[in-house]
């Protein structure tokens, strides 16, 4: 979807604060914004950590509901938990890449000017990414998720066993670490080291991804992704959690099944020009024809 740059007066800052490596790239970001005419803005702990001064709010929920585009420093871990803490602003957020792998983030930090310079000309795509919903039947579990849920043992190393049913038709039943239901966008992320495929972003399907299966035959399995999946625990002594993106958990008891959907929330992600979820998984996996 297309945005007209004259739509994005306002422009908040979202750092991960931790990272004082950040610094002067948010800082750039903020000079940049000033001298393109627009107003900046910033979650107060990022103002703090980079010396900005511009207008704060307490916590990112406030500064979404503010702004008309959200800058998140950092790596994918930093952009889930801000489209977590944002979501309910409609917000699109941008990702500059402080991390490693970055698959989430669509601008290195060192090309953070020609990357605004995008979006001023209105050289850029806004994404809606539907979210993976999980909720737990009997128990007070509602989670959301970009990437991925996944469904795993506890810290004793024993297999666990789930029975998965599809639209309430059973698929199997598969013994071992655990299972990772994936979003396209999670498909490059726990499901890949997991064995799981790449999967382009705008294929509307999931992943059912099985970590360390006990059978040489249990493989991902990829559904459309208005299928309802269900997971039923079946062992009795083992602890397992449940988790949303690897940042929300929580303990799911024997006999536990938890539904598994696509949310009719979703993250919008702005892509400026030029971007390309192949060229990126080029890179970042160091494929043929990489130029890095």
């Amino acid at each position: 979807m297309k945005k007209n740059s004259e739509t994005l007066r306002r422009i908040g800052l979202l750092a991960n604060f931790e990272k004082t490596s950040s610094r002067a790239v948010v800082r750039e970001a903020a000079e940049c914004i000033t001298r393109a005419g627009r107003a900046a803005a910033a979650e107060i702990l990022t103002a703090r950590m980079a010396g900005l001064n511009c207008e704060t709010f307490a916590d990112p929920a406030a500064l979404a509901r503010q702004t008309d585009l959200l800058l998140v420093f950092g790596g994918d871990g930093t952009m889930l938990r801000m489209i977590r803490e944002t979501n309910d602003s409609g917000t699109p957020i941008l990702g500059i890449n402080l991390g490693r792998l970055g698959f989430l983030t669509a601008i290195s930090a060192k090309d953070i000017a020609a990357g605004l310079e995008k979006l001023w000309r209105n050289d850029f795509v806004i994404e809606s990414q539907p979210l993976v919903e999980a909720e737990g039947q009997g128990h007070a579990i509602r989670m959301f998720a970009l990437n991925d849920v996944v469904i795993s043992r506890g810290a004793v190393s024993r297999l666990i066993e789930l029975e998965v049913s599809v639209n309430d038709q059973e698929l199997t039943c598969y013994r071992g670490d655990g299972l990772i239901v994936s979003s396209p966008t999670g498909s490059t992320a726990y499901s890949l080291s997991a064995g799981g495929p790449i999967i382009s972003p705008g294929a509307e399907v999931f992943a059912i991804t099985p970590i360390c299966a006990h059978a040489l035959f249990n493989r991902t399995v990829v559904i459309n992704s208005s299928s309802v999946v269900r997971v039923k625990l079946l062992s009795k002594e083992m602890q397992t959690i449940i988790a949303a993106d690897g940042q929300i958990q929580a303990n799911l008891e024997a006999g536990a099944t938890v539904t598994i959907r696509r949310s009719r929330r979703v993250a919008r992600l702005l892509n400026p020009g030029g971007t390309s979820f192949f060229e990126t998984v080029r890179q970042k996996l160091h494929w043929r024809g990489s130029s890095v």
